[in-house]
């Protein structure tokens, strides 16, 4: 009983680490299949930037980036939308993509549809960071990285590819249109100076806080290289003035393709974070089995132990007791006392060579002397 009392409590102890122990495990592969499917969206990004350039430009024929972009998608999405519950949604993205070569119409109306469908893309993005549960992260790097890639970065790119194309617009457009285009221009300028600011708030306060060793260092390169494209971006649009297109349109190119490594690389970071906690909580686990089987062996041992040691002295307290000399309720110990016979003492037996008393001090001789 004892050892079932004793047992039973470290057996619901054990369950319930388990169980803390299976949801951490749960959730840290979640968040890896999350990292895996925001790889293949920073391409579709970028794609979808190009093929907004180009339909500004006339060029009705998608772009291979953006096909190819599409189709690793749908491959991530048909491998893990159902665990991330993004299919919906990449579904209908994907039929928006489609129509997008078939868009016609006045230039602000191709730019109108091509925004449409990056918000969606946007959107997605941030289904993908929910479901996953990465922006429920309690670890600061990993929480500060997944900002970063989910937020900061998508919305740099189509902030920095809306004002380059904005400035195109305004280049070609008339004194009426202008008003209007110049609002927006000047929108998307201030948009990718908040989204630049935030991203480098982040990254810093990721490498300030993280446990990697090599987040910092693999950062800085492709970091830079992001600084330098939005500085060229910024004097491209030349705010109040005539925006310089052809600065633009290389400040563009730069940023795009040092966001691609940068999202590389942090991408990598987390995958990283997230292996390690995984490797700690497998530990972890193996650790409270082993634990709480040398519990339960030593529980064993000790109550067949402490029964060895009750049945050994049961059985040395019955043999004390065989031997003990039984008392009689006169005293005695139930050897028959000396002068009597067969142990009654009114029965008293003859004394052989003993002459009684017969009140003259004379003695009796023995009956067969007298014959």
């Amino acid at each position: 009983m004892l050892t079932v009392l004793v047992v039973l409590p470290t057996a619901v102890l054990f369950l319930r680490v388990l169980n803390e122990n299976t949801t951490q495990r749960d959730d840290t592969a979640l968040k890896q299949k999350g990292i895996e499917y925001l790889a293949e969206l920073a391409p579709l990004i970028s794609a979808l930037a190009e093929s907004q350039s180009s339909a500004l430009q006339g060029v009705t024929q998608e772009p291979a980036s953006l096909t190819a972009a599409v189709a690793r998608v749908q491959g991530v999405d048909e491998n893990l939308g159902g665990d991330l519950d993004t299919t919906s949604r990449w579904s209908g993205l994907k039929e928006k993509i489609g129509r997008l070569p078939g868009v016609s119409g006045t230039a602000e109306e191709v730019y109108e549809a091509h925004v449409e469908v990056g918000d969606l893309a946007l959107e997605l993005y941030n289904e993908v960071r929910e479901n996953s549960k990465l922006n429920q992260d309690q670890q600061s790097d990993i929480w500060y990285l997944q900002e970063t890639v989910t937020v900061d970065m998508p919305e740099a790119v189509t902030h920095v590819s809306r004002m380059g194309d904005l400035a195109n617009m305004l280049a070609a457009a008339k004194n009426q249109q202008r008003a209007a285009l110049e609002v927006q221009f000047g929108a998307e300028i201030m948009a990718v100076e908040e989204t630049v600011a935030e991203l480098t708030d982040n990254l810093q306060a990721a490498a300030e806080d993280t446990q990697s060793s090599t987040l910092a260092s693999n950062t800085v390169n492709n970091l830079d290289a992001f600084r330098r494209g939005v500085e060229a971006a910024n004097r491209g649009a030349n705010l109040g003035s005539t925006p310089d297109v052809s600065i633009l349109v290389t400040a563009q190119s730069t940023l795009t393709n040092a966001l691609k490594a940068l999202a590389t690389v942090l991408l990598k970071e987390m995958s990283t974070l997230l292996e390690e906690r995984e490797d700690d909580l497998n530990y972890g686990r193996a650790e409270a089995w082993v634990m709480l089987v040398v519990s339960i062996v030593l529980l064993i041992v000790a109550a067949f132990w402490t029964r060895g040691r009750s049945v050994r002295g049961s059985r040395a307290a019955g043999g004390d007791s065989s031997r003990d000399v039984s008392v009689h309720s006169d005293g005695s110990n139930g050897t028959p006392a000396p002068g009597t016979y067969g142990g009654n003492p009114y029965e008293p037996s003859p004394g052989y060579g003993d002459m009684p008393n017969y009140g003259n001090g004379a003695g009796r001789e023995r009956s067969g002397a007298l014959r």
